[in-house]
């Protein structure tokens, strides 16, 4: 038992082809660098995921260069629009309303990347997540599923590694020796990671809840209170749960997202703090943005309480969280979700027209709703003026069948009028 739970060593993978998972940073060099001097085959892979914070995605193939390891780079950014699409349609938030910003872009990057390595004939997947966030979990999970024979290394979690690299310095000291540029740089008060999604920030002065989230400087937009004074109206279509256009203008999915991500960062719409419950058990907090996501989703919730019923949404608030749970897990290719998104995508059906809203400050307001021809709301049945909708007398043979089980439950003892209060035993 002690044997199978040992954490594989660099050493365990001389002679063997590594694929290693890379942004080009400090971490990817000396990862990948370290793994060439013990005598591994290495090739790195990155993924272009729209990330906001990467000006030039090729310039992660410059920096490995000078590893002496090949980058190959796989555009994944439809994929990634794809997945914004799926979990806005679900409404797949998970802890704290949280978009699962980097639970799309770790099923986005784990599904091409596998993909590529396979047709590269690589043995070992190498990813540069710590051995204490979900990261590790996902990598290794979503490898498992897509390609079970292909084995996976976590640097991060491998004793020898971490005993020559317990920081930063020690990497940096070791890239030099190669006289490869390594900088280690001003400690920063917190980590980022990026995608079309949206930004999670988190560690460093994150970690303690005495410290405000706002020392984070937002990337993607502004905080509500520097948003403009004056509120912005914004018109989107939908059809069948799928945005299709914004202020009138036909988008492509990644399209839509980078707008929908400008007209909501100007806004300060999007910015979120949770504790949220770790995949290990543990609790971690995160600021997050995601602009683009709040203001689709938003606009999409208003468009469903007019086209769902009461038990259809009932039923679909049941479905959204088991999705945001899974996709958070690194369960997105599971059975469950697979099922779950069925029925969403038949519940969603109706979901077309147009919703108007105003971004105010970081507040998503409705303003109308157009063309919702599946809009079960009726006017003038709910109007509280005389109309030609529901006739209010005729609520009261419904009142008295209500009265019935009422009465009942009386004369049982079954109601307690002070329920708040702990009842005495007998």
């Amino acid at each position: 038992p002690e044997a199978a739970m040992a954490a594989p060593t660099y050493k365990d993978l001389k002679g063997q082809l590594v694929g290693v998972c890379v942004s080009g940073g400090l971490d990817s060099k000396t990862v990948s660098k370290r793994l060439v001097e013990a005598g591994c085959k290495v090739l790195a892979f990155s993924a272009d995921l729209g990330q906001p914070d990467e000006s030039d995605i090729q310039n992660v193939k410059k920096r490995m260069a000078t590893c002496g390891v090949d980058t190959i780079i796989i555009d994944l950014k439809d994929e990634m629009a794809d997945g914004c699409f799926d979990v806005i349609q679900a409404q797949a938030t998970y802890d704290g309303g949280y978009w699962n910003t980097t639970g799309i872009g770790r099923f986005v990057t784990c599904k091409g990347l596998v993909q590529a390595m396979l047709q590269k004939k690589v043995a070992v997947l190498s990813h540069g997540a710590t051995g204490r966030g979900n990261d590790q979990m996902r990598f290794e999970r979503y490898t498992n599923v897509l390609a079970p024979s292909m084995k996976v290394y976590a640097p991060w979690r491998d004793p020898l590694l971490l005993e020559e690299f317990p920081g930063r310095t020690e990497m940096a000291a070791y890239l030099k020796t190669f006289n490869i540029e390594a900088f280690v740089g001003p400690k920063k008060k917190y980590s980022t990671d990026a995608n079309l999604a949206g930004l999670s920030h988190e560690a460093e002065d994150l970690e303690s809840v005495e410290t405000p989230m706002t020392i984070v400087d937002p990337e993607m937009g502004c905080w509500p209170q520097d948003a403009p004074d004056k509120m912005e109206k914004v018109s989107i279509q939908f059809v069948e749960g799928r945005c299709v256009a914004i202020n009138g203008k036909k988008l492509k999915p990644v399209d839509a997202i980078k707008e929908a991500n400008t007209i909501g960062g100007r806004n300060g719409v999007g910015i979120s703090h949770a504790l949220e419950n770790r995949i290990i058990g543990t609790k971690s907090r995160g600021v997050y943005e995601a602009p683009g996501m709040e203001l689709l989703g938003k606009a999409l919730a208003y468009l469903y309480q007019a086209v769902l019923d009461r038990r259809a949404s009932d039923l679909f608030k049941h479905l959204s969280e088991h999705v945001g749970n899974q996709i958070y897990d690194g369960r997105w290719f599971d059975p469950s979700t697979r099922a779950a998104f069925g029925a969403i995508r038949e519940l969603t059906a109706p979901a077309t027209g147009v919703v108007e809203v105003g971004l105010y400050k970081g507040n998503v307001l409705f303003v109308a709703l157009k063309d919702v021809k599946a809009s079960l709301y009726n006017e003038a049945d709910s109007s509280m003026e005389k109309s030609d909708g529901l006739n209010p007398v005729s609520s009261q043979g419904y009142a008295e069948v209500q009265s019935v089980e009422a009465k009942s439950l009386a004369q049982a003892g079954l109601i307690d009028s002070e329920p708040s209060k702990k009842r005495a035993r007998h």
